[in-house]
């Protein structure tokens, strides 16, 4: 007597071979959920949930048990009156199904997939999807959305996508075709079989039937997700493209949409969180419900009447008082609700209640635009435009936008998305922001401080069952004393687990004098005073020393701090220091932010502040902006060698250092203080010390040019700018000007370039500084020669030339060699332009400028493409390869790249040219360099018209083009137009790359 299920398809059930009626939908479903547990227990409470939900009636239980008793009386119609049942007993809390795997068509798929995949052969896949009859449950809807059942739709997905696999290694690409267009149908957002399903029709040589699934796919992925296709769909479009005859006339790649980032910015979750049910119940029903799937609870916020969430953006505020756990509640509700917001997740702390360095609107603006995708290089420079542009790239998008410690409306008003219906912006603060309530409709929910209960639990949590269950009184009491403030409750934790075995009631009876602490509401209106009498009593308990080192880190200006600026603060060692932190991170008056990295919460380095003035410390010691300013121009050594002259000498201050022995080094160190060094230097503008913030900006200006790191150049600049002219230093106001029209040379900011640089000029002229008079003449040759301008490009570069040659500066006389020759090689004055390049290689060489050498190197290359000499052409772009492969200027290496490519597509190497110029546009695009972009977009215009791809071509010039235009680079221009001008492959334009300044 056997019994055998199904369940993949329409549920039945047969007995004998004999079908079975299972009777009504409540009947079938208690079958069905044994059957997904696979021969497991299934308890009670599990059968209630699953069939009820949070609403069941009373005679859950009741039911439940006759429906059981119907099974076995129609499963087991032999069993003998009040006998066990063997095919349904009862078992601890619940039942369990016995029947035999391979009696049920669901275990024995199961068991077939799994040997398919243990013996790598199609044959048990076949059997496992021919038991396939439809969707699981199909004639059961209260099973069809349950958890068990879409993992059954999963694991068939992927059965179809691995037979597809294997059919289309075995060249059987039409059986391929049918199981992918099943698989796909199933879950069409799954891109993973799209792209096979793609390359399959690929392979079966129904490439229109390619092009038509990727498209389709493509608009379904924009419109459910607002996503663009993934790489491994894209890369199988691409795939599809190349295998495309010559001539064929297929949608450019450009159709393909670089994948918009999804950033996922959220802070870690908080550990030890506990409480706050209700408070993220009605978070979740303020942004729109079901977000984090929570029970609702009675309204906090005191809001109605709002519109649907689905059609606008909803923002939520969480204000109360400092400490009372605004932060980690909003990134608690965050990480339950992010699957909500398939687009991403941005976050910034905006420290809004520090008092000389809140974040700006444009600061703010700046980061999250670079986190969307936009290169630095294309940061707008008005705060108005930097909205517009953030609205513009959130449009259609579905985010969560997280702003932490928010001090006015003034500080959100710019950050919030215009039409990006679905998405929430939470902030929070510690003022109620009524300003966004009554303009833009924000939800705001008022946090209090724990029930205590809820701060009893965690207490209990902090300290353990043992020290609180012991001392339940005394664990009342601290709880009262710390006014359940969950930051409160957290240091005096720590306090606790210090200051072992200290009785808790001791502990708990110091907390209650108040004269031995700052008193909790003393001023309410103050936002310092209610949380300072807890940070007292963690920093009375520290040693003499480290409650020196926690005032001094007050003072630091900058959002994050390592030991050797403790030494430099404090004047200890660096393994004192790293003692000190770690200390200090223990009791929590510092937070970990990386290896070796802490940074303070704005309350704390308040604290922290206010103490270091009591002791008439209210300022970072000299000391400590000279360990940035001599570390960065150490750094930069390392980096630019060959340019040492034209930054000022830095003398090494007492203390210890931290060691750049190489190029990896010197750049990590940059790159993890950049935000202190520019910290530093605002905090030294604020407080009058030129001395610091003007160096300091000419010895980073390289690194931050070469990295694409603008903004901060820019504020670096524009702070340096007013110290030098506070200080009526023209002579510093020269250099600084320069600095600033290169940056805007590498921005494309030409007209812009020129105003600074003609600046430059006379300001250098006017007090007899030739070596940076010479400098700003050659930038701006370069600029002249961007525009097309080359007359004057000559003119102000050989006046530059013999300016360098009088002042014996022969590392600036390199670079102004070699933008001439480039200029004479734009006139196609070949001679000239070889004889400038390789006088300019010589002197690279004997003063060891690697970088100049290479771009120099790369210019020299074009002239001999231009004399129809490939080889040695090529040759001198893998020389500039190599040596821009060895420093740091990713832009130079992009151009040897394209420079290389167009050698290879003189010689007819096509895929060689194309994987260059993919390389070299994905290094331009890293570092926001659009000049770059329109070069490279015009070569792989040539590469596509000389292998018979021409709609391809003129797509690529025509964006070659606008973008030329955009930034008024003459030459590119000219040379899109050429490229759509002539369609065949041997007319493309193999003119050459700019040259680079400086």
């Amino acid at each position: 007597m056997t019994v055998r299920i199904q369940v993949l398809g329409p549920m039945r059930a047969w007995y004998d071979d004999q079908p079975v009626e299972l009777g009504p939908p409540g009947r079938r479903a208690v079958l069905g959920l044994l059957v997904l547990a696979g021969g497991q227990l299934v308890t009670l409470a599990s059968l209630v949930d699953a069939i009820w939900g949070e609403t069941p009636p009373a005679s859950a239980v009741n039911i439940l048990q006759t429906h059981v008793k119907h099974l076995r009386r129609l499963l087991e119609p032999n069993r003998p009156p009040h006998s066990r049942s063997e095919l349904l007993p009862y078992q601890g809390e619940g039942y369990r199904l016995c029947v035999p795997a391979d009696q049920i068509d669901l275990l024995r798929f199961r068991r077939l997939v799994r040997l398919a995949a243990e013996r790598e052969t199609v044959d048990p896949l076949v059997e496992a999807l021919a038991l396939w009859q439809g969707p699981p449950f199909a004639d059961l809807p209260l099973l069809a959305r349950h958890p068990r059942t879409t993992a059954v739709l999963r694991e068939h997905r992927t059965a179809l996508t691995r037979y597809a696999g294997m059919m289309l290694a075995a060249g059987a690409a039409d059986r391929a075709i049918t199981a992918l267009e099943e698989a796909v149908a199933a879950d069409p957002l799954d891109e993973a079989g799209q792209a096979l399903l793609v390359r399959a029709y690929g392979a079966a040589g129904r490439r229109a039937q390619g092009f038509a699934a990727f498209h389709t796919a493509r608009r379904r992925l924009a419109d459910e997700l607002g996503v663009d296709p993934g790489p491994e769909l894209a890369a199988a479009y691409t795939e599809l493209l190349d295998d495309s005859p010559p001539g064929l006339d297929t949608p450019p790649p450009t159709a393909v949409a670089v994948p918009r980032p999804v950033p996922a910015e959220l802070p870690a979750d908080v550990a030890g969180f506990t409480g706050r049910g209700s408070e993220l119940a009605a978070l979740d029903r303020l942004a729109g419900g079901g977000g984090a799937g929570t029970a609702d609870t009675a309204d906090t916020a005191g809001s109605t009447g709002h519109t649907d969430p689905a059609s606008t953006v909803v923002v939520l505020t969480i204000s109360g008082t400092a400490g009372v756990g605004k932060t980690a509640l909003a990134t608690r509700w965050a990480h339950r609700a992010r699957n909500r917001f398939p687009d991403g997740q941005l976050y910034l702390d905006l420290r809004g209640y520090d008092p000389e360095q809140p974040v700006t609107p444009g600061d703010a603006l700046a980061r999250f635009l670079r986190s969307l995708g936009l290169p630095g290089e294309q940061l707008p420079t008005d705060l108005g435009e930097r909205a517009a542009r953030y609205r513009s790239l959130l449009d259609g998008r579905r985010m969560l936008i997280l702003l932490d410690n928010a001090a006015s409306v003034d500080q959100v008003r710019p950050l919030l998305p215009g039409a990006s219906a679905g998405s929430v912006v939470l902030v929070t603060s510690r003022d109620s922001l009524p300003g966004l309530v009554v303009r833009h409709g924000a939800r705001r929910l008022d946090l209090d401080v724990l029930t205590p209960d809820n701060a009893l639990a965690l207490l209990r949590l902090l300290l353990g069952d043992t020290v609180v269950g012991g001392a339940p009184d005394a664990a009342a009491a601290l709880v009262a004393h710390c006014a359940g403030l969950p930051l409160a409750l957290r240091i005096a934790a720590e306090l606790v687990h210090r200051r072992a075995p200290t009785p808790l009631a001791t502990i708990a009876d110091e907390l209650a004098d108040h004269r031995r602490r700052l008193d909790l509401l003393s001023d309410a209106g103050d936002s310092h005073s209610d949380i300072g009498a807890v940070f007292s009593w963690s920093y009375r308990d520290l040693p003499t020393d480290v409650a020196r080192t926690f005032r001094l880190l007050g003072t630091h200006p900058g959002p994050e701090f390592e030991a050797y600026a403790v030494t430099a603060l404090t004047g200890v060692d660096a393994p004192t220091a790293r003692a000190h932190l770690e200390l200090l991170g223990r009791s929590h008056l510092v937070q970990r932010r990386g290896p070796d990295r802490y940074g303070m919460h704005d309350l704390l380095r308040a604290y922290a502040r206010d103490l270091a003035a009591r002791d008439r410390e209210a300022e970072p010691p000299r000391r400590l902006l000279d360990l940035y300013l001599h570390t960065a121009a150490t750094a930069i050594d390392v980096l630019y060698p060959a340019e040492r002259h034209r930054r000022p000498t830095v003398p090494a201050p007492a203390g210890p250092l931290p060691a750049l022995p190489d190029l990896a080094a010197a750049v990590a160190w940059l790159d993890a203080e950049r935000a202190n060094l520019v910290a530093t230097a605002v905090h030294a503008t604020a407080h009058r010390q030129p001395w610091y913030v003007v160096p300091l900006t000419v010895i980073l200006l390289r690194y931050l040019e070469s990295g694409g790191h603008y903004p901060d150049a820019v504020i670096l600049h524009e702070h340096a700018l007013r110290a030098a002219r506070d200080a009526g230093d023209r002579r510093a106001e020269a250099q600084l000007r320069t600095n600033l029209g290169v940056m805007q040379v590498q921005q494309s900011r030409y007209p812009e370039a020129v105003t600074e640089l003609t600046r430059a000029i006379e300001l250098a002229h006017e007090v007899g500084d030739t070596v940076v008079e010479a400098r700003a003449l050659g930038n701006l040759g370069h600029v002249y020669q961007w525009q097309g301008r080359y007359p004057e490009a000559a003119a102000s570069l050989t006046e530059a030339v013999a300016l360098c040659r009088r002042n014996g500066d022969q590392a600036s006389e390199t670079r102004a060699l070699g933008n001439l020759g480039q200029v004479r090689l734009r006139q196609q004055r070949y001679a000239e332009a070889a004889r400038h390049l390789e006088a300019s290689i010589a002197i690279c060489r004997r003063v060891g400028d690697q970088i100049g050498e290479a771009y120099a190197l790369v210019s020299l290359g074009h002239v001999d493409s231009g004399l129809g000499r490939h080889q040695q052409a090529g040759d001198h772009h893998q020389r500039a390869l190599a040596l821009f492969r060895s420093t740091t200027e990713s832009a130079g290496e992009a151009y040897a790249l394209d420079g290389l490519a167009r050698v290879d597509l003189l010689r007819g190497e096509h895929r060689r040219a194309l994987d260059r110029l993919r390389e070299a546009l994905a290094l331009f695009q890293r570092i926001g360099e659009r000049a770059g972009e329109a070069c490279v977009g015009n070569s792989l215009g040539e590469v596509a018209a000389a292998t018979g791809r021409f709609t391809e071509a003129r797509m690529r010039h025509l964006a070659a083009l606008r973008l030329a235009e955009e930034i008024g680079s003459r030459h590119e221009q000219a040379r899109a137009r050429t490229g759509l001008a002539h369609s065949e492959p041997d007319r493309g334009c193999t003119e050459p790359v700019p040259y680079r300044r400086r």
